[in-house]
């Protein structure tokens, strides 16, 4: 009995190693003849038969628009597209620094550069931060899981820069981990307790934001599970309720006695204001200044979200670099520029990008998409090729189990301080001292509209420091 199990056994081998040799010497054969037979259907069908039709009608319509029709044909329901929009829109890539190489000269790397911020100068309690890094509003159980929050929480913590809440439930355990903490009073009913108030470092009113500006939403059990549906206070069955607005036939009186009510709640932290970048930004900041606010947070074009209407995202509101520019003119204008803070963000995603819009006028920056894929770094392997990387963040995603908030914390730490120290090489380069220092005469463009709309010189033509001197005498 052995000997024929053997015999079959060595059988096999050889059928299996004549078709490996087979195979091996054969393959170009059977390569050739299946490109042959492919190339002639593509190259005869006829193009309403024919599957390279894809090509010229995907060039067309776009493989992204096509996904997103079929997905609206598909559930008939409104479409919520993750990380904000994907069009292309005027942005920073135009502009460069102007490096310091004769008078001045650049700073030796021994010497410290001064990277601090102060937000809310006026407010009787101003929030004070070690670089002008702060973690953007990324909602616990709307979006992201316990686990990477307070990973967040605890980076933030220990480079010495913020964290917003978001429009979440807010954890006693993330508050404690936090360093400074900047609460969004959004547009619910949660996270709203005196108790939670008055630990905030900030208050920022949520208006809007930039890739769904200041529409509401009613976000079901089924997609809002676990703890964070205890810590929002919501029932078994409840659905989580994101009004449009704060007050029935809401006026901008209201918001002024709201302002009002949270600094004196507070005694005297930063009451601020986010809102996605419109059209209107001058009239929007006239209205600002008018309710009070100790700072503003404007979230361009290209902010990034859970979830939004494709028609939000792409279709609505204008770039971030415009809205910066526009705001920082206006606020200069008005006599405001460093008495009301302003925060800068969406589609900032790299150092240079961050350096550029302190260079513009902001005063500090929110970072969002780039910190959600920093913590999660290699722990995004664990999703990978079947799932998107962002299953090991989302509280609803399929992997959040498996996120290790040990090493979340250390990978958002490392990239905060590798960003801060690559901006800070930057401004030695500059040949600054400190992050004050820096201004938009340290910038050009290679575009001449938006060298144009900045008010920077545009790299291809030659500038004279003493004629700009004499006009600047005249």
């Amino acid at each position: 009995m052995s000997n024929i199990i053997y015999i079959s056994v060595f059988i096999m081998i050889s059928i299996l190693f004549v078709l490996f040799i087979g195979l091996l010497l054969g393959w170009r054969l059977l390569v050739k003849r299946m490109v042959k037979k492919m190339g002639n259907i593509i190259l005869t069908d006829n193009y309403q038969e024919n599957i390279m039709e894809l090509l010229p009608g995907l060039q067309h319509m776009g493989v992204q628009n096509v996904l997103e029709n079929s997905l609206r044909a598909e559930t008939g329901d409104l479409l919520h597209r993750p990380l904000g929009s994907s069009k292309k829109w005027p942005h920073l890539d135009s502009i460069t620094f102007i490096p310091a190489q004769t008078s001045p000269f650049p700073i030796e790397s021994s010497l410290g550069v001064e990277m601090s911020v102060t937000i809310g100068p006026q407010a009787k309690k101003p929030m004070k931060i070690k670089i002008p890094l702060m973690i953007s509003g990324m909602a616990y159980g709307i979006a992201l899981s316990e686990e990477v929050r307070l990973a967040l929480a605890s980076a933030a913590n220990n480079v010495g820069t913020a964290i917003n809440s978001g429009e979440g439930g807010v954890m006693p355990e993330e508050l404690d981990a936090a360093g400074k903490y900047i609460l969004q009073f959004a547009k619910t009913e949660w996270a709203k307790s005196e108790e939670v108030l008055k630990r905030a470092d900030m208050i920022e009113v949520k208006l809007g934001q930039g890739a769904l500006f200041g529409v509401g939403a009613k976000i079901s059990p089924k997609n809002l599970t676990g703890k964070a549906r205890e810590v929002m206070g919501l029932k078994a069955d409840e659905d989580a309720v994101i009004f449009d607005n704060f007050f029935e036939d809401q006026t901008l009186e209201d918001m002024k006695n709201l302002v009002d009510h949270l600094r004196n709640l507070t005694g005297g932290v930063p009451i601020g204001v986010k809102m996605g970048a419109g059209g209107k930004i001058e009239e929007d900041i006239d209205y600002l200044i008018s309710m009070g606010v100790d700072y503003i947070a404007i979230d361009g074009g290209q902010a990034a979200t859970l979830g939004a209407p494709p028609i939000l995202s792409d279709d609505m509101g204008i770039p971030t670099l415009h809205a910066i520019v526009r705001a920082v003119n206006h606020l200069e204008k008005s006599k405001m520029k460093g008495k009301i803070s302003l925060i800068a963000s969406g589609g900032l995603l790299v150092p240079g990008h961050y350096l550029k819009m302190l260079a513009l006028g902001a005063d500090a920056v929110y970072i969002g998409s780039s910190m959600l894929f920093a913590i999660s770094h290699t722990q995004t392997l664990k999703a990978l090729p079947f799932e998107p990387p962002t299953q090991v963040a989302w509280n609803q995603g399929k992997f959040k189990d498996q996120f290790k908030q040990e090493d979340g914390v250390k990978s958002a730490e490392k990239f905060l301080i590798a960003s801060s120290e690559e901006m800070k090489t930057g401004l030695r380069a500059m040949g600054k001292r400190s992050l004050k220092e820096l201004s938009k005469k340290d910038l050009v463009s290679h575009d001449p509209s938006t060298a144009k709309f900045i008010g920077i010189p545009f790299s291809f033509e030659y500038c004279d420091p003493l004629e700009e001197i004499n006009q600047n005498e005249k």
